[in-house]
């Protein structure tokens, strides 16, 4: 018995005939297919090799990639043993060709094409870029002269795009010029160079490269310098790849499949209520026409930031009970007659193209999600005590919420000036208290979820924290021990009162809903400012930009004993004179402004609303370099202790050392962790508004 040695195996391999093998069902260890004819084998392992991949060299030079020598591996050498073959692009376990370069053959098809290389087999002679390359404008018409080269079968281990289907395949074989790098897929270089279609009967459409803005009339998208075939006096093209569309498309917003059209005429589609002047697919049972990229839009939208829950794509609309038909995205009609997304519980309507397009902005970044698109335990309280009112309202009386130690009653008993821990506005409705400390929360900051979906922020959704200090990236106002709602992804943070502006907004200066424009034209209402982007009611030609729309209704400050109520415009007979009654500027009585009913004070907003209006005193900061907390403070008289970093009086927002013997005390600007001149801070809130209302 004649034993050889390999060296894939330790133990010596017996040569087989084929009469002899034992098992039928023996696979090649070297390539995986079953073994016929001569071989080797090892029956203690069960280990075989067919003839050719015994003998195969253990290092070839190949063609298609004439730099580097390929050497014969038992397996591929990266983690998990197995690579893609780059021949025949396949997944490739057993025996492989393997260069340092990361270039991977299955042994036999290394040796395939290595065949096919040296034969020469499938030059493409009398073939140049010439020949090919035909004008976007006119396919008769000339170029000018280049060198032709002629295109041969190689190895596409630059992987250059072809130049009539634009796709760029892994590796494998192509048509290529390596000079000009100009590439072309084998099953691209068998196509038709015209083509007959019944949707275009007056003339043939001939195969064209590198065509400008084609408008395919299947897709009916557009592309720049696609290649199609293309009728030049009738500018009708189609890509190459919707040449032979599917004559039958099933889809998930319809119980039917659709069928190809093959006419060009206008029709609007039934899906997205848009105009179209392309191939069409319809349903004959129900009679809908639709663009072909219609017949796969998502029937549902679990996950839509913008208004929070799923809704779903329908074209029967009297199944759902909409009030409304203004688009919730563009604030235009929905003709009830085509599809749409809605969200029957809430009233909700957008267009088709507005929903995809504005959900296509977004990058949902946590999974954590019920089948319904709403958030797995989302509530940040736990109710330990509960009433119920009537039949079906219950109110939580006692919670534990996740950012607080101490348990939280509810009350109704609304007195004093109480600020809430949560959005540090004044509290005026219900909310929840603790007993044990100075903690207030409103009813509704409570109530909000641990994560949530906003409209305005690209990563989804936000989650909920406690911060001693940060600065809202929306308003840019800082704040202090208070909740923020924070992005894990970029790590930015929006305070509570910007999170709860939604896309579709009220304020107390209009009876009817703003929404929100990307463009507007005219003045802001609030302020006068010429508005970019505005919240705004058409129909009463009332916009707001986004600084007015986000000003508390009540708000405390230093030049009055009581808080001030923000007024929207001033009545004639309310006062002979208008002025600021902090600066003892003129102010204008048509715009927004503070005002003190008990003490008849007036102010502008900017004046009552600085920099640091939304930092709560009383509460403690660790500063770097000194070894106590700092108590935040707001000091009035201009006898005030000098601060330790500026020397100067600490009249404004101060951090002050409480420790005994201890007289440390500094300008909170002075060692403002974010932004210490807050330059961008009295550009925008102070000197432009002044203007404007000057």
């Amino acid at each position: 018995m004649e034993l050889h040695h390999h060296f894939s195996h330790q133990h010596p391999l017996e040569f087989i005939e084929e009469h002899n093998l034992k098992s039928e069902k023996a696979n090649c260890s070297g390539c995986g297919e079953l073994v016929s004819g001569l071989s080797y084998s090892c029956t203690e392992c069960k280990f075989y090799l067919d003839k050719k991949c015994f003998e195969a060299s253990p290092e070839v030079n190949h063609p298609f990639h004439p730099n580097h020598s390929l050497k014969l591996l038992a397996s591929p050498p990266y983690i998990g043993s197995w690579a893609i073959c780059d021949f025949c692009d396949k997944r490739c376990e057993q025996f492989v060709y393997h260069c340092s370069c990361k270039l991977d053959f299955h042994i036999k098809c290394a040796l395939f094409s290595k065949t096919i290389a040296e034969n020469k087999v499938g030059e493409l002679e009398g073939v140049s870029q010439k020949d090919l390359l035909v004008s976007s404008e006119n396919g008769s018409e000339e170029l000018e002269e280049t060198d032709q080269h002629p295109l041969v079968l190689q190895f596409n281990s630059q992987r250059h795009p072809c130049q009539i289907c634009k796709t760029t395949q892994r590796r494998g074989l192509v048509y290529c010029c390596s000079p000009c790098e100009f590439t072309l897929h084998i099953a691209c270089v068998e196509r038709p160079t015209t083509i007959d279609l019944p949707c275009h009967r007056k003339h043939s459409l001939v195969l064209q490269l590198n065509l400008k803005s084609l408008l395919c009339q299947i897709c009916h998208k557009t592309h720049n310098l696609s290649s199609g075939y293309y009728c030049s006096p009738c500018k009708f093209g189609l890509h190459v790849q919707c040449v032979s569309p599917a004559p039958t498309i099933k889809g998930e917003i319809h119980e039917h499949p659709f069928t190809l059209f093959w006419r060009q005429v206008p029709f609007i589609c039934d899906a997205c209520g848009t105009s179209g002047d392309c191939i069409s697919y319809i349903c004959f049972p129900c009679g809908l026409i639709v663009h072909k990229k219609c017949i796969l839009l998502q029937p549902i939208i679990k996950r839509f930031p913008r208004h929070g829950h799923r809704i779903s794509h329908t074209f029967i609309h009297r199944q759902h009970e909409i009030k409304s038909w203004k688009c919730q995205i563009c604030n235009e009609e929905v003709n009830s007659m085509h599809g749409c997304y809605c969200c029957s519980d809430c009233n909700y309507i957008v267009h088709t193209n507005c929903g995809i397009k504005d959900y296509s902005w977004y990058d949902i970044v946590d999974d954590e999600l019920e089948e319904t698109g709403e958030l797995l335990k989302n509530s940040a309280f736990v109710v330990i005590k509960e009433t119920r009112l009537g039949e079906n309202d219950v109110i939580p009386t006692e919670i534990k919420h996740l950012n607080h130690p101490h348990n939280l009653i509810f009350s109704n008993d609304v007195k004093g000036d109480k600020y809430c821990d949560g959005c540090v506005l004044f509290i005026s409705t219900s909310f929840y208290h603790c007993a044990q400390c100075d903690f207030f929360l409103h009813k509704s900051c409570a109530e909000l979820p641990k994560k949530m979906y906003h409209w305005a922020h690209i990563h989804q959704p936000l989650t909920l924290n406690l911060h001693a200090d940060f600065l809202c990236v929306k308003c840019v106002f800082e704040f202090n021990n208070c909740f923020s709602y924070d992005c894990n992804v970029c790590e930015n943070s929006r305070c509570v009162s910007c999170v709860k502006i939604s896309d579709t907004f009220t304020c107390q200066g209009h009876e009817h809903h703003l929404f929100f424009y990307e463009k507007y034209e005219g003045q802001c209402s609030g302020c006068g400012r010429n508005l970019v982007y505005a919240y705004a009611c058409k129909e009463c030609n009332f916009a707001v930009e986004y600084d007015c729309l986000r000003l508390p209704d009540r708000i405390q400050h230093k030049c009055d004993e009581h808080p001030l109520m923000l007024t929207y415009g001033e009545d004639s007979s309310y006062s002979q004179y208008h002025y600021c009654d902090i600066c003892e500027n003129g102010r204008n009585p048509s715009r927004w402004f503070y005002r003190c009913a008990i003490c008849d004070n007036s102010a502008h907003k900017e004046c009552v609303i600085d920099a640091y209006s939304y930092m709560k005193l009383g509460k403690t900061y660790t500063a770097k370099d000194h070894p106590h907390p700092l108590t935040f403070t707001r000091k009035i008289y201009d006898y005030t202790p000098a601060c330790h970093i500026c020397e100067k009086h600490c009249e404004d927002l101060s951090a002050e050392c409480l420790e005994n013997g201890c007289n440390y005390i500094v300008h909170w600007k002075c060692i403002d962790p974010y932004d210490p001149n807050r330059d961008h801070i009295l550009r925008r809130f102070g000197w432009q508004s002044k203007l404007a209302e000057d």
